[in-house]
């Protein structure tokens, strides 16, 4: 067009665009007449059917069902004939057009479905120590914890350089603040099973969870000058080092393991093997340590270049930096807050005594406690005015490891007990209906006869007075022969006992 404006248009230069475009030299002679007669350089527009904001709520209402959305608005079109409805082909082109994969994935399954279909980025390669991720995993196979069946917990970090764990904590149940403590001292210490990688790290990330980011975690690794990075909550792609290893310890390690709970399911739900004999919680330590060993000595991780984690930890010349065995000794400890006194029953805590041979001759001194949290059958004393530890003290009568499960199975019985009476009241509660086809009242099932209903609520009324009675009530005792009793009042007569008085005399005044 801008040598036709000049008048310099000629047939070798539309045969020349032809051949450059692939097409004919027709096409392009009434490209150039389009042009000048309305003024476009492009197609013609066509009328396409637009997905406007009430076509995306009725897409939210029905789950992404575009065939029961175009219904609802032809419904609409059928008391409003001023309305028009685009043919269900038309919506559907139009909500593939302008939704994107991910948005029609969010309408069909929430949040989670259209992060999938997101496009996440990585963190620049750091070295070692640079930053450590933790994280609870909760494993999918119910152990034998003490004759009852559950699934534990496990509390570890990794080394997002190297991919390296350098430490873990397992607990049979959900895991507290004392978890993550243990988890912790076991990663910054270099000996032991876990090491040689540890050390202290410049930062700690993590999600928001309760056990991490408590003062009791955030203080001890704050003598340490590390900080606790909390990361926003449902954001699990902010700290994918360890989220990748959740992932890698079910696929490569869990699903081996008898009594797996997320194995292939027969018909009716039901697994291969139900009465698969499980593991001891100390046989799933034990195989789960020797995994973990196998990850940081034998694993090959992608981002590594081909190495081992042992051998990207070695590799990397970054210097570390340890922790004393005396600063690690009372790692983690809470304060008790108080300033208590040593007696001649040792040191009362929680209205219970602790005692220590070292406190003879100790009595009236002034002291500060320390104990790990959850971990109540001993103490860490110190003295109040200079800090020094003076000595564990333990718990003066501890019950026995038998007594403890005698008491924790009458505790399960009493349970037990009250779960069944609990049930059999809902049943009682409980009403049913007959099914209906058609828009009516439910018709209660049921029936009972007069003599059932009147025996059942006598017997609850029998059983109400019962609880309100006084089972140690006494009878009174006769009273004495000096005591002065009140004069009993004479029975009043009633009208009509009583004679009526003479004709010829007056009324009684």
């Amino acid at each position: 067009m801008d040598l036709d404006s000049r008048g310099e248009l000629t047939t070798a230069h539309v045969r020349l665009v032809a051949s450059a475009m692939g097409v004919t030299e027709r096409a392009v002679w009434y490209w150039v007449a389009a042009a000048r007669t309305e003024g476009r350089l492009s197609a013609r527009p066509r009328e396409r059917t637009l997905v406007t904001p009430e076509v995306r709520r009725l897409l939210a209402f029905w789950g992404g069902n575009t065939a029961a959305v175009h219904r609802e608005l032809a419904a609409q079109a059928a008391s409003d004939p001023t309305v028009s409805v685009p043919s269900l082909r038309a919506l559907q082109r139009a909500v593939r057009r302008e939704l994107s994969v991910g948005e029609r994935a969010g309408l069909r399954g929430g949040e989670a479905a259209r992060r999938a279909h997101d496009v996440f980025g990585k963190r620049p390669a750091s070295w070692r120590n640079a930053c450590w991720e933790g994280d609870h995993k909760h494993v999918p196979v119910q152990v034998d914890v003490e004759g009852e069946l559950a699934c534990p917990w496990i509390t570890w970090f990794i080394d997002c350089r190297t991919k390296y764990v350098p430490g873990l904590a397992v607990t049979p149940h959900a895991p507290s603040r004392d978890a993550v403590l243990a988890a912790l001292r076991t990663s910054i210490t270099r000996t032991g099973p876990f090491g040689p990688a540890g050390g202290l790290p410049t930062v700690v990330r993590v999600d928001r969870g309760k056990e991490f980011l408590c003062t009791t975690v955030t203080a001890a690794l704050g003598a340490f000058a590390v900080p606790v990075h909390d990361l926003p909550a449902y954001t699990p792609h902010l700290k994918g080092t360890v989220e990748a290893l959740n992932d890698s310890v079910e696929e490569m390690f869990l699903v081996s393991l008898p009594r797996y709970t997320h194995r292939q399911k027969l018909t009716g739900g039901r697994t291969a093997d139900p009465d698969a004999p499980p593991l001891t919680f100390a046989a799933f330590v034990a195989l789960l340590l020797d995994w973990v060993r196998w990850w940081n000595t034998e694993h090959h991780p992608d981002g590594l270049n081909g190495l081992t984690p042992t051998e990207a930890w070695k590799a990397d010349p970054t210097p570390l930096r340890d922790v004393p065995a005396e600063h690690l000794a009372f790692f983690a400890l809470e304060d008790d807050g108080r300033t208590r006194t040593i007696t001649t029953n040792g040191i009362s805590w929680r209205s219970r005594p602790y005692i220590a041979p070292w406190m003879v001759g100790h009595t009236k001194t002034k002291i500060r406690l320390r104990h790990l949290p959850h971990h109540d059958g001993e103490i860490e004393v110190f003295d109040a005015s200079t800090g020094r530890h003076l000595g564990t003290a333990h718990l003066a009568e501890q019950a026995s490891l038998e007594q403890v499960r005698a008491l924790k199975a009458a505790r399960t019985a009493a349970a037990r007990r009250l779960r069944a009476d609990l049930k059999a009241a809902e049943k009682l509660r409980r009403q049913r209906f007959a099914a209906v086809t058609t828009a009516a009242s439910p018709q209660p099932l049921g029936t009972l006869t007069a003599a059932e209903a009147a025996t059942e609520l006598e017997a609850t009324d029998s059983r109400d007075l019962r609880a309100l009675a006084l089972p140690g009530l006494i009878p009174h005792a006769p009273l004495p022969d000096g005591w002065v009793l009140p004069r009993t009042a004479a029975p009043r007569r009633k009208p009509s006992d009583q004679n009526p008085p003479p004709a010829d005399t007056d009324p009684p005044q």
